[in-house]
């Protein structure tokens, strides 16, 4: 049986994403097929309008607040809880240090990066450097430094930077997102025809793997909905 292909739809600035990516791996861990399986980034933009030049954090919360219209206090509930879950997931989610900024130009990059065959390791090292280490993801330097850290030519990555490369790449992705009806993020299809939205536990994503490797669905299905990011914020 050929590999099955699991396209991720994802932002860097998607805190639901990078813990998405965690349950992901940790499904994998146990699949019988692991050694079979595809993983291909998809990109999508919380915040197209997103700056470029912003190089300082943020008080998160008080973003948070305004987004919804709500309480900083509420807005600090729903920050401790994305933490929370982010540490049970094993990961340091630190939006005391995130610096807000466009993430177009990353997703650029990982277009090269899986051209190169190194999409997974950039696509991680782009999150931990966002959401724990408060990098500037939308500045050229520190894309270039941290694309250089997994493995890729400095030299390609700069020729991405300097030009337009894989843009209209990216705006396929979102199109494709957008054909799909996919409003929020993480969004995983598994075989081109299984759905499954948000940062899903790892036993649901064990099954929807289970499932996809088995059946032969004629089209998309939805598997299972839960907390995602979107233009409006994260749930």
């Amino acid at each position: 049986m050929s590999k099955l292909r699991v396209d991720i739809w994802s932002d860097i600035a998607c805190p639901w994403c990078y813990i998405g990516k965690r349950h992901l791996e940790q499904a994998l861990g146990t699949f019988a097929h692991k050694d079979d399986v595809e993983i291909v980034w998809r990109a999508f933009e919380l915040d197209p309008s997103a700056p470029r030049t912003v190089d300082r954090p943020v008080d998160f919360v008080e973003r948070i607040a305004r987004k919804y219209g709500t309480q900083p206090a509420q807005a600090q509930i729903m920050v401790d809880r994305v933490v929370s879950s982010g540490a049970k997931a094993g990961l340091e989610l630190r939006f005391d240090r995130i610096v807000p900024g466009n993430t177009f130009d990353a997703h650029r990059l990982l277009h090269l990066a899986h051209e190169r065959g190194k999409q997974d390791a950039l696509k991680e090292r782009m999150m931990r450097g966002y959401l724990t280490e408060g990098q500037a993801i939308s500045d050229p330097e520190v894309l270039a430094r941290l694309a250089t850290e997994v493995g890729l030519d400095e030299q390609d990555v700069r020729a991405v930077l300097t030009s337009d490369r894989y843009a209209p790449e990216v705006r396929q992705d979102e199109a494709l997102a957008r054909e799909l009806g996919i409003s929020g993020v993480p969004f995983f299809v598994l075989a081109g025809r299984l759905g499954v939205s948000g940062a899903q536990p790892a036993d649901v994503l064990l099954g929807a793997l289970d499932r996809a490797w088995a059946d032969h669905a004629p089209k998309l299905e939805p598997f299972a909905e839960g907390a995602t990011c979107g233009p409006d914020g994260c749930d």
